[in-house]
């Protein structure tokens, strides 16, 4: 037997309250199918185990046995959660676990003729009005912190590159995916102004904060607002690079908030690019012959050693060449098996679509990201430069 679904209410008639029952799930769903919702709970639940598990495995001693392993682990994993509450909120939820184990409570007393009567609680009622009342302070600062996270974003935002500036002889794609609501990962195209016409060069930037979320967007901002002021001095690209590390360590807390970074310059008319690596990962060079070449030559990331030296490299680009600059989390994304998208599968992506154009590349590389990860939470920012030489 096939049950029709109710019929849209006529204007002027009263919903039915199927019709009503059904605006209110979509209401809750946002209009998600059950089984993206499954997959959204997947993805939300495994970041919340990463987020708690951290702090287990790090109090979870050897030697234990079976048993006293996971009694130690359901321990240290209601301390993880107990403790990222606030003081008061931890009495709220002590006070609504003892109701819960508590199911009644009488008050006796006596009443006429000396009898004694007695009034009963359930106090599984206040328990559950407990638990909604720390749910309801727990989201309203999740909506404050939403808030000004997405600020910070809008912001951010405003620090990157917007359209792929027009560059005679490159044709350039960019594109960035955080893994958390701002990111750490960084990356800019932009001009830098030489004594004369002939020794004006374009700027490329990809650079990668140690670290994720707010921290290491801070730091990013301050990176970008560096490069930004020290490139404005007439010096090559190796002492803008000392300079760029000096400050960074500076900043970094004895090394610990470092930042890899990939620096160039273009020169579009000789079609040179002189390069310094600073412990990134080696950007791929596909020669329009199939040849594969790296670039590797710099020295430690910023903010490690303040008297680091580097050196550069310089290549030429021919038409058909293709550059791609990229983060550790493009290559190191992981699928539900654990497995690293790796620089195999980027390697196969590159030569998939040597033909078309970068944006279009981009769009293709993405895509097969997204598929090799699946619901699998992102752990790392993802960020990702191509540029391709063209003829004049």
């Amino acid at each position: 037997m096939v049950t029709a679904s109710p019929p849209a209410p006529q204007p002027g008639q009263p919903n039915t309250f199927g019709v009503r029952l059904h605006r209110f799930w979509r209401r809750v769903t946002d209009g998600l199918e059950v089984s993206q919702l499954w997959s959204q709970f997947e993805s939300e639940a495994r970041t919340s185990y990463r987020l708690y598990s951290r702090d287990v495995e790090a109090k979870t001693p050897d030697g234990l046995t079976h048993g006293g392993r996971n009694l130690h682990i359901v321990k240290e994993f209601f301390w993880a959660v107990f403790e990222k509450l606030s003081p008061a909120r931890r009495v709220l939820l002590l006070l609504a676990l003892i109701l819960l184990v508590i199911p009644h409570a009488a008050i006796e007393y006596s009443g006429e003729a000396g009898k004694v009567q007695a009034i009963e609680f359930d106090l599984h009622f206040w328990a559950a009005l407990l638990l909604l009342l720390l749910l309801m302070l727990e989201i309203a600062d999740r909506v404050v912190m939403k808030r000004d996270l997405q600020i910070a974003r809008e912001i951010q935002t405003w620090l990157l590159p917007g359209v792929p500036p027009q560059i005679p002889g490159l044709a350039i794609a960019y594109a960035t995916r955080p893994a958390n609501t701002v990111a750490g990962d960084y990356y800019d195209v932009f001009p830098r102004p030489g004594r004369s016409n002939e020794d004006n060069r374009v700027v490329l930037a990809v650079a990668d904060v140690a670290g994720k979320s707010i921290p290491a967007a801070m730091l990013m901002a301050t990176f970008q607002a560096s490069l930004k002021t020290l490139s404005t001095a007439q010096v090559a690209l190796p002492e803008l690079a000392a300079n760029m590390n000096r400050y960074a360590c500076s900043n970094s807390q004895g090394g610990l908030r470092f930042t890899t970074a990939f620096l160039a310059e273009y020169d579009p008319i000789r079609r040179t690019v002189d390069y310094i690596n600073a412990g990134h990962n080696n950007p791929i060079l596909r020669r329009a012959s199939g040849q594969i070449e790296r670039l590797d030559v710099g020295g430690l990331p910023f903010g490690i050693l303040p008297d680091t030296k580097y050196d550069s490299a310089t290549i030429t680009l021919a038409p058909g060449d293709w550059l791609i600059i990229f983060t550790d989390g493009l290559v190191e994304a992981e699928n539900a098996r654990q497995e690293d998208y790796g620089e195999a599968r980027l390697l196969t992506a590159i030569e998939a679509g040597k033909s078309v154009e970068p944006a279009e590349m981009l769009k293709r590389l993405m895509a097969e990201v997204d598929l090799f990860v699946g619901n699998t939470p992102q752990h790392d920012d993802v960020t990702c430069m191509l540029l391709k030489s063209e003829s004049f």
